[in-house]
Parts: structure tokens; C-alpha cells; sequence
């Protein structure tokens, strides 16, 4: 993996959030992993894996507790069972799972076993998924190590990864991929403060998986400019996961001119790393960004996270100088911005 551009902890598992009280604890745990983004990316690293060695040993202490899924940067324990073990052990130690053993598992470990297989990069489990994830819903259980193991997946360098942790994801929410699904998590938006962050959030993977993608972006970027900031926040969120063309001039427009560092922060990781844009919808994103440094009303804290998705965007290790990356830029091949292209980007 690379060095975390972003703060870990936006998508605290708290469970789910189901009352107030659950509300302002993950409110409070956000406010909490909200800092600003380094200028120098090895500085992040040390910090995040300082953040880890510091939640484990609270855990010790404090079994039992909320836990925040964002901030764990290994997968979980695996299986004994070894899914697609040609790839996971020496073949003297590991005959081949063939599908018919795989299927005599029950539903959850199968989602289990085989999102952990995609996880370390063994490419039949993606297959296994794909042929099988909507045959799992209504037979799954949103559990800690089921989600845990969708946010390592999240983290993946590999979209296809990505892709599959959220058909998981919602095949253990029992959301189709269905026009009423979309019906469903707005309903929880507007009347359920508790489970809005992950109806935002699961509304973008809805648009991503093909389900009327134009619908789910016009419904996020109302979200975005609602007068709460955690809803905007989540409604940043649910637009990096949607991942289309249309989704980049939304996230930049919040990472400009949203009054919260929080919000801002949030677009920015959107744009550099996380969710499910490609490398090509990032570049896309750079003129816009070079041109955010000629603002001279940026704040201190928005220039240098400007700086470091330029450089997770580019994997260019310049500094924090405006006239080195516009040197550098004009001498790179730019791909157009897709402003007006339609439809959706599969992982």
C-alpha cells in the first residue's frame, strides 16, 4: 500500500450507528481523525502507523468497544479454510479449491473467505464473486469481520477490488441493484439521522454499480451543499464512490469552496486516492487543482492538501511549489477533462 495521503477514520465501525448516542460518538471520533494533510508523505506514513501501534494497545483495553475500521491498515485474521490456495500456499502444501468446495460453505464465509482472497490478490476470487455476490443477499450478516474486510478492500490499489467490496457491501445490506434500492437509502437520508452516513455512502456505490448513475449524482450533489456538515461530508463521500466522469467538478467545487476544513479535507482524499475514480479521472483533475494555487485567498491547511493530491494524483515527489508543478505539467501529456462524456466507469 501506499503512504495514507488520508486520515484514517472517516468510516468509523461504530456498528451502525443506531441511535443518538452512537451519532455523536462517530461525530466524535470524526472530529477527532480529522488533521491536516501532511506536506511530506513519509511524515504520514509515521503518523498513521503511530495511530496504529496507539489503537492497539487501547484495544487491549477496551474490548468489546467501538471500534474505528478505518484506521486498521492489515486485513483481518484469515480463514483456515484456504480459498483459491494455489496462489495463497506452496501447491506440495494445497490442492486446488475447486468451485464445487467453495460452494458447500455457507454464504457468509463465502463472501468472507473469497473478498479476503481478492484482498491478496488472487484474481479467480473476483470471478467467484461476481458469479455469486447476488445469489448472497438476504443471506449475509453486516458483521465487524465482513465489514472490516470491505474497507481493507477499499484501500486496494485495484479498482476490481474495490468494485467487489462494494457488491458485498451491498448484498450484506440487502440493496438490489434497483431503482427501489435508491428509493430505500433516500428514505433513510431524509428521516433517519443515524443511518444517513452510510445511505450517502452506499447511495454512491448504487450510481458506481450502474444503478441510474445521473439519478444518484444529482441526488449527492444536493446532499453536498445541505446545511449540515455532516451530511455534506458523507455526501463527499458517496461521490467519490459513485466514481464517474460527472462526479470530479462536484468533488472539486466542494474541495474549493466548502466552509468546512472537515468537508474540504474529505473532497480532497476523494479526488487523490480513495473511492473508486480512476487514474485517469484523477489526472483529470490536476489543471483544476494547479489552478486552485493561484488562489491567494487559499487557506494555509486547503494549499497544502492541494500539494498532496498532486502528488498521490501524479506520483511526482515535488514540494510544495506552485511554479516547479506547473513547470512539470506543461511538459506532461494531458488528458482531456471528460466533461461531457455520459455513463459509468466499472470497476
Amino acid at each position: 500500500m501506499r503512504p495514507i495521503f488520508c486520515p484514517d477514520g472517516y468510516l468509523g465501525r461504530n456498528r451502525y450507528p443506531r441511535d443518538a448516542e452512537r451519532v455523536n460518538a462517530l461525530d466524535k471520533d470524526l472530529s477527532r481523525n480529522t488533521r491536516p494533510l501532511t506536506v511530506n508523505l513519509l511524515r504520514w506514513y509515521g503518523l498513521a502507523f503511530g495511530f496504529l501501534a496507539v489503537f492497539s494497545a487501547l484495544a487491549g483495553f477496551q474490548a468489546g468497544k467501538v471500534r474505528n475500521a478505518w484506521a486498521k491498515l492489515e486485513g483481518t485474521a484469515p480463514l483456515p479454510v484456504a480459498f483459491l490456495t494455489e496462489t495463497a500456499q506452496p501447491a506440495s502444501d494445497a490442492p486446488k479449491l475447486e468451485y464445487a468446495d467453495i460452494s458447500r460453505l455457507a454464504p457468509q464465509q463465502q463472501a468472507e473467505g473469497l473478498l479476503d482472497s481478492a484482498i491478496h490478490r488472487r484474481p479467480e476470487s473476483l470471478d467467484l464473486i461476481r458469479q455469486n455476490v447476488d445469489s448472497w443477499r438476504g443471506h449475509l450478516q453486516n458483521t465487524d469481520r465482513l465489514f472490516d474486510l470491505v474497507l481493507t478492500a477499499l484501500k486496494s490499489d485495484d479498482l476490481k477490488v474495490r468494485g467487489a467490496a462494494l457488491d458485498i457491501d451491498l448484498a450484506a445490506n440487502n440493496l438490489a441493484k434497483t431503482p427501489k434500492s435508491i428509493l430505500r437509502l433516500e428514505k433513510e437520508i431524509r428521516e433517519d439521522v443515524t443511518q444517513r452516513p452510510f445511505a450517502l455512502w452506499r447511495l454512491g456505490a448504487l450510481g458506481n454499480r450502474g444503478v441510474q448513475p445521473k439519478a444518484v449524482l444529482a441526488r449527492l450533489v444536493a446532499h453536498a451543499h445541505d446545511r449540515n456538515e455532516q451530511t455534506r461530508f458523507w455526501a463527499v463521500e458517496g461521490l467519490a464512490m459513485l466514481g464517474t466522469d460527472a462526479a470530479v467538478d462536484p468533488l472539486l467545487d466542494r474541495f474549493a469552496h466548502d466552509p468546512s476544513p472537515r468537508v474540504r479535507q474529505r473532497a480532497a482524499c476523494g479526488l487523490a486516492e480513495s473511492g473508486m475514480l480512476t487514474r485517469e479521472q484523477r489526472l483529470a483533475a490536476v489543471p483544476d487543482l494547479l489552478n486552485f494555487l493561484d488562489d491567494d485567498s487559499l487557506d494555509s491547511d486547503t494549499r497544502s492538501w492541494v500539494y498532496g493530491a498532486l502528488r498521490l494524483i501524479t506520483g511526482e515527489p515535488l514540494g510544495n511549489d506552485t511554479h516547479a508543478w506547473q513547470e512539470w505539467w506543461a511538459h506532461h501529456d494531458v488528458p482531456r477533462k471528460h466533461a461531457s462524456r455520459k455513463g459509468i466507469l466499472f470497476a
